[in-house]
């Protein structure tokens, strides 16, 4: 038996909480042994990773790919090398593409795309109704049946609350969990930020906080009805967060995540109208910065994830008002969570956890841990060397980052996708497809 050895890394695996210095081993694609090699192994090609941590490949919840229909943003092939030079191994596609994720045929062409990159693992997630238009039940056990990991409202809410039981209804008989961007679409319309003193200020109207907990309400009565598994895509509120966290105590079957840019950055950010901080769901206030931090800390959110958007130049090169609203995430993913770290909000196995075992298990994925018969999806990073995020050194297509300037560590050296070494820095590209 022949394959590949990492030697004397600290491999962390948050699923179980280990940590230990020692080598692993990997063939067909998977962990053979963590310590010593199994009998009559050879390792074709041994990594030394004195230094390094070995952690699961990240498993990003969000991400919006472009492809099909926005190429002249990003596509899945540069999109998937973001990923791999940022340790991430597993992505799933948001279904607002164009044409919408609603049939097996679009499942197919992502998904065949993703196997013509290889560069990471790309899970799509089908449209909860026809188009997105929120009037018609899409076709969900043909989507399940083509691959689809989940189904989603693709960010765009369905207003028709008949319409919307009946698709948790059909979605809770096929046993897919389903995404749900939790926001009034009448309380957003023609409004860009955070309704507060600084929206005030700057004469650009503003979105409430009850924009989210409105729609939670909603939605949680209508899980409590219908049974359905939900999982609230990036909550932006402390009080959001309380009421999915109380939901839980009471038995109901939902999670909820956060974007990272929301525990780092607020209100006061657009005090410039940096275009760069243009989000949906908004920049809050410090005090719900803060409170976001401490539902991570408690568990209350049990992911982070990085809700990549990708941006064409010209779409940020305008007035805020006038800007396209995301922030390109997959570059600073890891970074940002490892600062989480360094700022005492969480410890480094909470911190990958909801990184990689925790989104794996909110959707019921293979993936996200480091044991022996896992999958070898692997990230192997430097704690310790400091680097500074610029444009010209961002992988993704889309530059559109309010990070550039910011100082990191936590800088990918090696990611293995079933073993297979996908992006390895040393490279003259660090590319490996």
């Amino acid at each position: 038996m022949s394959g590949v050895s990492i030697l004397g890394g600290r491999i962390i695996n948050p699923a179980d909480g280990s940590d230990r210095c020692t080598d692993l081993h990997i063939a067909d694609g998977r962990i053979i042994a963590i310590g010593t090699a199994p009998e009559g192994f050879h390792a074709e090609r041994s990594i030394d990773a004195a230094d390094l941590i070995i952690c699961p490949g990240l498993v990003d919840l969000g991400v919006h790919l472009r492809e099909p229909g926005a190429e002249h943003k990003a596509t899945i092939a540069s999109e998937a090398r973001a990923a791999a030079g940022g340790g991430i191994t597993t992505l799933c596609a948001a279904p607002d593409t164009d044409p919408v994720t609603d049939t097996p045929a679009v499942v197919e062409l992502v998904t065949r795309r993703a196997r013509q990159a290889r560069l990471t693992r790309v899970m799509p997630v089908g449209a909860l109704t026809v188009g997105l238009q929120g009037e018609h039940i899409s076709e969900m056990a043909a989507l399940r049946k083509a691959g689809c990991v989940a189904m989603s409202d693709g960010g765009r809410p369905v207003v028709n609350t008949l319409v919307l039981r009946r698709a948790l209804e059909y979605a809770a008989t096929q046993d897919l969990p389903v995404i749900l961007t939790p926001v009034d679409p009448y309380l957003t319309a023609q409004a860009w930020m955070h309704e507060g003193w600084v929206s005030t200020r700057l004469g650009i109207a503003g979105i409430p906080v009850s924009a989210e907990t409105s729609a939670l309400a909603r939605y949680l009565a209508l899980v409590e009805d219908t049974g359905a598994r939900v999982h609230f895509a990036r909550l932006s509120t402390g009080r959001g967060a309380a009421l999915v966290a109380r939901a839980r105590e009471e038995g109901l079957p939902v999670t909820a995540d956060v974007a990272i840019h929301q525990l780092f950055l607020s209100e006061m950010d657009v005090s410039g109208f940096d275009s760069l901080c243009h989000v949906q769901p908004p920049l809050r206030g410090d005090a719900d910065r803060d409170a976001l931090r401490q539902a991570v800390a408690d568990g209350s959110l049990k992911a982070i994830c990085s809700d990549h958007q990708p941006h064409e130049p010209d779409a940020k090169e305008v007035t805020f008002t006038a800007s396209e609203p995301g922030i390109s995430g997959l570059d600073t993913l890891l970074p940002l969570a490892l600062r989480l770290v360094d700022d005492g909000v969480l410890s480094l196995h909470r911190a990958l956890g909801m990184l990689s075992s925790g989104p794996a298990e909110l959707l019921g994925l293979n993936v996200g841990r480091i044991a022996e018969g896992e999958p070898a999806d692997l990230c192997l990073y430097d704690p310790d060397t400091p680097w500074w995020l610029q444009a010209e050194s961002m992988r993704s297509r889309g530059r559109n980052s309010p990070f550039l300037g910011w100082e990191f560590t936590g800088q990918v050296r090696m990611t293995l996708l079933g073993g297979r070494i996908i992006f390895d820095a040393a490279a003259e590209d660090g590319l490996q497809a």
